[in-house]
């Protein structure tokens, strides 16, 4: 975009309004350089947060990332040579962030005479530095403290720069509570729909009610790498994102960037014109009425402006359509300025009648803009700088492609018979962790998109199939574990589709490739994983697998209870248990009988662990497992495992579901020995069964 101008309807809009100091505006990103030729004159403060501290960067660090940055270098390239330049992960991450925030900053509140003149100039802006976690991404507490201090800091609207990935497009509890008490406070929430390419989704964006914002280049046509599907369908538009002009730390040379975080200014900036319209009018500034206005007016897309119309979502910015949805008028230039014309103070701000430049700030906590001081950026108190990530910028965000053959079935009666309970469609099964792709079609997107791999010396195609190879992808590529239909086997047999969903959809993603990248593993390799747990909750939705076969959908709303057996290690942990106690006992006998007794107990418990004595007895087996160093003093002897028995517990504590599971175990050789029970007492009441007590043991003539 060579000029903000060039924005269809903006130069009319212009004419009516160049914003109001009554309207704030609050930037959650990095900390910008409000020291810039730009900002002098704005009415800008930036707010050293409660849970920041300030760290004073080396100038020539600063002209380092600019001379590197600017370069007409690939990416790659650029990346490489700011590691070397800049070692430190944490200052190359702030100084990434700083750079993205005084661009933005710039965009909006940039004055008139400077090398960048912003949108909304006379509106009033607030920089909030956001803290990094290190998980290389924005750590969602921190977030949500950032949203709630620019509520109560009287903000009107809240540009939230920065994105968290999302598999499902549902936040941290946290987080969502943040955004919903910011919408209740009248405030509108704009951010990045995100840069991934794809039917990807990110935080905040993605959450209900906050204006999502994608990039169009130039020409009108969208970026192939723009955001899009999901909830942004409903309500994201796409707004100019190419060359946007903007400022930079440490010098008054300007900067022209592309991406959905350039984009999502305009929109940002041209909210802060149409509430200040509204004071203009004798109204109240209405976040919900402006949010309405952009999507309802967007200009829907044409196979002209993208393959897919889809990646559009709503549609184009259109200045002048949400200008005669707001004012019931066209959008026409007029001679004076309507905002010089109407005295700012006879107009009442909010239901409360309270003024935003009212609102009490500590002044040590604000840095003003016409204030000379060194520059400084925040990162999160106590952070561990040699554990920071080493991304130069803040802004992420996470892929994920919905299934599409995901289907709702009319009654409650799943696939293979697997009848759900009235109660809860608890589930806590057994079994093994595979993939499958559905279709044709996004078995070769996998395939196309896996690179080759070398065999004897000779470069191959890559092979979807081949479960070491997609663990490897998915380890580097964890955004596409989403494009896979997970399933849960009994050997061979699937028996459900696993669906990640919430808050924690990406920790169990990562939890099921881990479990793959174990099971693919050599048998006696130390991170072989043999059997695996799940716990979840049976939907009456199915999928339907590449093969034809139907399955029942189990929701998986956290990590919890998903368990990976690695057999190899837990023998050799019970082996020194064993051996402690028994130092004449032989080690192979002990470890072939310790193998035999592992397999047998998942053998003898197959079973779809969703009835609460299934689900007793698979919690069980995964404690047996756990307690298998409890149990190596009968294995150690050579007891074998006779059988193994549920019955509803006599004794159970108030509003619990409690089972007793027997272990019995036998001498083979001498079968006039009595047998060792080992008791287990299950409660299946919640969603995770849990051990109450010790494990007891006795022995029993047979």
């Amino acid at each position: 975009m060579p000029d903000f101008a060039d924005i269809p309807g903006l130069t009319e809009l212009w004419t009516h309004t160049r914003g109001d100091s009554r309207i704030t505006v609050a930037l959650l990103d990095g900390t910008a350089d409000i020291e810039r030729g730009c900002f002098q004159g704005a009415n800008v403060t930036k707010i050293n947060s409660y849970w920041q501290e300030a760290v004073e960067l080396d100038p020539t660090e600063i002209d380092a990332y600019r001379e590197i940055q600017n370069s007409d270098e690939k990416s790659e390239v650029r990346q490489a040579k700011l590691k070397e330049a800049i070692p430190d992960e944490l200052t190359l991450q702030i100084l990434g962030a700083a750079f993205h925030a005084t661009h933005v900053f710039s965009n909006i509140f940039g004055q008139p005479g400077t090398p960048v003149e912003g949108i909304a100039y006379k509106c009033r802006g607030i920089n909030i530095p956001l803290g990094f976690g290190t998980d290389y991404y924005i750590d969602p507490i921190n977030l949500a403290r950032a949203i709630n201090l620019a509520v109560d800091l009287g903000a009107n609207i809240i540009h939230c720069a920065a994105c968290r990935p999302t598999q499902t497009g549902i936040g941290q509890e946290i987080l969502e509570k943040a955004v919903r008490q910011a919408q209740e406070n009248n405030v509108l929430i704009v951010a990045p729909t995100g840069n991934n390419k794809g039917e990807c989704w990110c935080l905040p964006a993605i959450l209900p009610g906050v204006m999502s914002v994608g990039a169009m280049k130039d020409n009108g046509q969208v970026f192939k790498f723009s955001n899009w599907g999901g909830e942004y369908q409903n309500q994201g538009i796409i707004a100019p994102g190419e060359n946007i002009l903007g400022a930079q730390p440490g010098t008054e040379e300007t900067v022209r960037n592309k991406g959905t975080s350039c984009a999502a200014p305009m929109v940002t900036a041209i909210s802060a014109l149409l509430m200040s319209l509204q004071l203009q009018q004798g109204a109240s500034p209405d976040a919900e009425a402006i949010r309405a206005a952009l999507t309802n007016s967007a200009i829907p897309c044409t196979l002209e402006d993208t393959e897919e119309v889809e990646r559009c979502m709503l549609g184009k910015l259109n200045v002048a359509g949400a200008y005669q949805l707001l004012t019931g008028k066209q959008l026409e230039a007029v001679g004076v300025s309507a905002s010089e014309a109407t005295s700012e103070a006879d107009v009442i701000l909010g239901d409360s009648g309270v003024d935003v430049a009212e609102v009490m700030v500590d002044e040590n906590s604000v840095v003003p803009a016409q204030e000379s001081s060194p520059i400084s950026f925040s990162v999160a108190v106590g952070e561990n700088r040699e554990s920071a990530t080493n991304a130069p910028t803040n802004i992420t965000a996470a892929s994920g492609v919905e299934q599409n053959n995901i289907k709702s079935i009319k009654t409650a009666q799943a696939a293979q018979g697997i009848t759900p309970s009235a109660g809860s469609n608890m589930i806590y099964a057994l079994g093994t962790v595979g993939y499958d792709f559905g279709t044709e079609a996004r078995r070769d997107s996998f395939k196309q998109l896996m690179p080759a791999v070398m065999l004897d010396g000779v470069q191959v195609p890559a092979n979807p199939y081949d479960g070491r190879q997609m663990a490897d992808y998915l380890d580097a590529n964890l955004y596409e574990a989403k494009s896979l239909i997970w399933i849960l086997s009994i050997e061979l047999t699937p028996i459900y589709a696993l669906r990640p969903v919430g808050a924690f959809a990406d920790d169990i993603y990562e939890t099921l490739q881990n479990m793959l990248a174990g099971e693919v593993e050599a048998q006696d390799h130390e991170d072989y994983i043999d059997r695996v747990s799940v716990t979840g909750r049976l939907t009456d939705q199915t999928v339907k697998l590449f093969s034809g076969q139907t399955l029942p959908v189990v929701k998986i709303n956290s990590p919890r209870g998903m368990y990976g057996w690695t057999v190899n290690t837990l023998i050799d942990s019970s082996l020194e248990s064993v051996s402690a106690e028994q130092a004449e006992a032989e080690e192979e006998a002990i470890r072939k009988s310790l193998r035999s007794f592992l397999e047998r107990v998942y053998y003898d418990l197959r079973n779809l662990g969703q009835a609460d004595r299934d689900r007793a007895l698979n919690f069980a087996a995964t404690n047996a497992f756990q307690a298998a160093t409890t149990i190596s003093d009968a294995v150690a002897i050579g007891m074998e495992l006779h059988s193994i028995e549920v019955e509803k517990s006599p004794f159970c504590r108030y509003n619990s579901n409690c089972w007793d599971v027997k272990l019995k175990f036998f001498n083979p050789d001498n079968t006039r020995r009595a047998k060792k029970v080992y008791r287990f007492t299950i409660d299946v009441s919640d969603l995770m069964p849990v051990t109450l007590g010790k494990v007891r043991s006795w022995s029993v003539p047979k």
